[in-house]
């Protein structure tokens, strides 16, 4: 690379916004990723003295899939993706996007980033943002339709400082597409949102799936995931404890959810033939079982009076707490 040569690199003014700015550097990297995935990561490990954050990251996600990236808080998940975005330098291991190595030019310049806890300047507009934001790039995407697809089109020229918490959402993610990018990481992008403008989100990041782009999606809303994502990937204390499509997901725990109402206390249920686990909702009881036909044999002989049953295979959700307990169970 020429010494004379821009990069980027990301900065946070006074008011949290990160953005991209020029400078001068050279690149380093020894690690040769794969040309084809849009996101790879090799051994990545990232520690702060005795904390293991990430511990050992091995991903490659393909061009055009939508990846969401699962875990309690404290998992890992951010931490992974600041080593991604090359906003902190892995202990050890490396990151590269669309073959690059994070953090140079050529992966940021091929990135779009939409942070959960950011905010812009009050007093410019948001087409003025975008149009600040898209002097940044040789390329950029088409304003008019980016607002347009955006659906900020009915509020482009109002202050940002005027505009509710959902307006400035839909806003930052149209400044993460001014780039035109190839990879889109967003971090909890319908937070604040109401389901409509969830709904107008969604239908924007399969669309960008559709044309070649690879989402790398963080979410505390399962259904979204579970409406989105083409693979999932569980973290638990800096480690993937399960990578598949949702319903590889679920059938990795397996079994039946049973709920219902009964008067059978909570103990007797735990003891039923099958039961692996049992969670009182309310009035509710949900029993995760193995073997269903003859949990709920049991279930109907004991409580005759039984009611509200539901037999079901188990949600994203359930699933993803199943699976994160047996890893706090396994470590413990």
């Amino acid at each position: 690379m020429s010494p004379s040569m821009p990069d980027q690199c990301f900065c946070r003014t006074r008011s949290g916004l990160l953005i991209l700015t020029a400078k001068y550097r050279g690149e380093v990297g020894t690690w040769k990723a794969p040309t084809n995935p849009a996101v790879s990561a090799k051994a990545v490990r990232k520690h702060f003295g005795d904390v293991r954050a990430v511990d050992g990251i091995d991903l490659a996600i393909p061009r055009g899939q939508i990846c969401a990236l699962l875990g309690q808080n404290g998992a890992g998940k951010t931490t992974f993706i600041e080593c991604a975005l090359g906003l902190t330098r892995p202990s050890a291991g490396e990151v590269h996007i669309m073959g690059h190595p994070a953090g140079s030019i050529r992966a940021r310049g091929t990135t779009g980033v939409m942070l959960q806890d950011s905010d812009l300047p009050d007093l410019l507009t948001a087409r003025e943002h975008l149009d600040l934001f898209a002097a940044y790039y040789a390329a950029p995407a088409d304003l008019a339709t980016l607002i347009r697809d955006a659906d900020i089109d009915g509020f482009a020229d109002k202050r940002y400082k005027k505009l509710s918490g959902g307006q400035k959402r839909r806003v930052q993610f149209a400044l993460a597409l001014i780039g035109n990018p190839d990879v889109l990481f967003l971090d909890e992008p319908t937070t604040g949102l109401d389901q409509n403008a969830s709904r107008a989100v969604w239908r924007s990041v399969r669309a960008l799936a559709e044309q070649g782009k690879t989402v790398l999606l963080t979410t505390h809303y399962l259904e979204e995931a579970d409406a989105l994502a083409d693979r999932i990937v569980v973290m638990h204390e800096g480690k993937i404890i399960a990578d598949g499509a949702t319903d590889e997901i679920r059938n990795r725990v397996g079994g039946a959810l049973i709920t219902c109402q009964t008067s059978l206390p909570e103990r007797d249920v735990a003891a039923l033939p099958g039961v692996r686990s049992v969670q009182v909702n309310g009035r509710m009881l949900a029993v995760l079982s193995d073997e269903a036909p003859q949990t709920l044999r049991a279930l109907l002989e004991r409580d005759t009076a039984l009611s509200d049953l539901e037999v079901r295979k188990p949600s994203l959700g359930e699933a993803f707490a199943a699976l994160t307990d047996t890893a706090v169970e396994e470590a413990a």
